[in-house]
């Protein structure tokens, strides 16, 4: 267990194996966690590391802000205090949007950029998630956390079939708080990022569940569209955790994105 003080309190990461970096960042409710097969994957050729946003896992959650917005900063602040000049990040989720902006506003700083069932605008997100940035709604949820943790575990399994599922959303439930829980979600449904894709000249490789039942899958032709260059990979089977769904197949193409050579880097 690693971690570095921000100006905005602790940050916990992880990190494992040896190499080039490359940098892991998990969706909204998400921790680290989710990251450790693809880890201990990649990690045999690379140094992975895979960070906590503010309010989510082991990093501090007693924030007044946690914007989507501040979350690219703190992969900045991370890079800076760690001494990593550049390195691929991959990001799922509202992670994968935060690596896309980090590419657009840190541009020396963002070798390639692999998403995984990343909204490109924020009205591709699902109905309960459009509903959580609603103050009211999330105060409720809270109020009556216990009940809504179980729901979450039952519903689990039309999101994810992996049966470690389960288990491992309700430990990262456990570890929001509301304002974290409500502001991420609520400027992830205000975000869009068509106009802004041109600015992109680096690699980038979309991977997208045909079953995603949280972000619309379709947000992989916004991504052609403001990306031309684009590398999309489609998974039929795949809902939206796809490193869940079908690890192997993620996992070795996420492998062969990062450590390819290209003209474009």
């Amino acid at each position: 267990m690693s971690s570095i003080t921000t100006d905005k309190g602790i940050l916990h990461y992880e990190v494992f194996g040896k190499g080039k970096p490359v940098i892991f960042l998990h969706g909204w409710l998400g921790s680290w966690g989710l990251w450790q097969e693809t880890m201990s994957y990649i990690g045999k050729t690379n140094r992975t590391y895979a960070l906590d946003f503010w309010g989510f896992g082991e990093s501090d959650g007693k924030l007044s802000s946690y914007q989507v917005y501040d979350f690219v900063d703190l992969v900045r602040q991370f890079m800076d205090q760690l001494g990593i000049d550049h390195a691929p990040l991959v990001g799922h989720s509202m992670g994968g949007t935060v690596s896309l902006m980090a590419a657009i506003n840190y541009q020396s700083r963002v070798d390639k950029v692999a998403v995984i069932g990343s909204p490109i605008v924020g009205s591709s997100l699902s109905v309960p998630l459009r509903l959580a940035g609603k103050r009211a709604i999330a105060v409720n949820l809270f109020r009556y956390f216990g009940s809504f943790r179980k729901t979450l575990r039952w519903v689990s399994p039309l999101i994810c079939k992996n049966p470690k599922f389960p288990e491992i959303i309700d430990h990262d439930l456990s570890r929001t708080n509301l304002e974290s829980f409500l502001n991420s979600i609520r400027s992830l449904n205000r975000i869009d990022l068509r106009q802004e894709l041109q600015k992109i000249k680096i690699p980038v490789l979309g991977l997208y569940g045909k079953r995603d039942n949280i972000v619309a899958p379709a947000q992989y032709k916004l991504l052609i569209q403001g990306i031309p260059n684009a590398r999309i990979e489609l998974f039929p089977q795949s809902g939206h955790f796809i490193m869940l769904d079908e690890p192997d197949l993620c996992m070795q193409l996420i492998k062969e994105f990062i450590n390819e050579e290209s003209d474009l880097t």
